[in-house]
């Protein structure tokens, strides 16, 4: 069975730029996404996965380097997945996608690994679940999905799908359809077990509001947030980064209930604790770092 993805900073770079995955690389992003997709113009998408195939062969690796294929229903996905399954990449990020493209991906996998020698069933994979109409009423469906290690939504593409021509109100805050795609893809995560993780802020140069986002986002349940620009990487670890504040009050809640074994209710510092508090507190202590 695959792990729950485990990764506070996913940072994207354009498969087609040797400096831009240089510079990825050697930040502090817990993961980096080589992106096949979008940031890579048609005409160049042939040699970009060629270079990035490459770039799996060659490089050390300071942390796992997924790649994002394009959809499967263009003609570039199963040539990308020719291209970088024999080099091994740590992970597969499907976009605009359904549970039939995942399970379709999965089959895929099992026969490029197979043809390469590798573990089969040994590279996860991560999908972008709302990006499309069809991925919106598909997102609660992914409960014993294959290789599934985390679920992602998409403010942009959803957009566009929808013909919207902006995502935001008018006080900078997303729309009701984008928030209700968020919060479906939080808890279809959730129903499959998988991490969720929350989508990108697409102003680099606002940290202030990045910090907003990325604080929020870890209050409601995601594990994780997308990055565009490696300067975005340290806002988002700090903010999926339990406090000290925050560690301590989630062990002491443990420790009322290790003093009282059996109970099913403690109480601490005047309040009643059950047992999601002391769920909610082991998940905690499980994110420290």
């Amino acid at each position: 069975m695959t792990e729950p993805l485990t990764a506070r900073s996913l940072l994207f770079a354009p498969g087609d730029s040797p400096r831009k995955l240089e510079k990825a690389g050697l930040s502090a992003a817990d993961l980096v996404i080589v992106d096949l997709e979008d940031a890579v113009a048609e005409s160049a998408k042939p040699d970009a996965r060629k270079a990035v195939a490459e770039h799996l062969k060659t490089t050390h690796r300071r942390q796992p380097h997924w790649v994002r294929i394009n959809p499967l229903d263009t003609p570039h996905a199963l040539p990308d997945l020719a291209a970088v399954v024999p080099a091994k990449p740590d992970g597969i990020v499907l976009p605009k996608a359904t549970r039939a493209d995942a399970e379709r991906l999965n089959h895929y996998l099992d026969a490029l690994e197979a043809a390469a020698g590798l573990e089969v069933g040994a590279i996860p994979v991560f999908v972008l679940a709302t990006e499309t109409a069809a991925g919106v009423f598909d997102v609660g469906n992914y409960a014993g999905c294959p290789r599934l290690a985390a679920l992602s939504w998409g403010a942009e593409d959803s957009a566009t799908a929808l013909g919207a021509t902006s995502n935001r109100d008018d006080d900078g805050e997303y729309d009701f359809p984008y928030q209700l795609f968020r919060a479906l893809c939080l808890t279809g995560a959730a129903a499959a077990g998988v991490s969720a993780i929350e989508t990108i802020h697409g102003d680099f140069r606002d940290a202030a509001g990045l910090e907003k986002m990325a604080r929020k986002a870890r209050r409601v349940g995601f594990r994780g947030m997308l990055a565009i620009h490696p300067d975005q990487v340290p806002v988002i670890n700090a903010a999926f980064s339990p406090s000290a504040e925050e560690i301590a009050h989630a062990e002491a809640i443990v420790a009322a209930f290790d003093a009282n074994p059996g109970a099913g209710t403690v109480g601490l510092n005047g309040a009643m604790l059950d047992m999601p508090h002391l769920k909610r507190a082991q998940a905690l202590l499980a994110m420290r770092r």
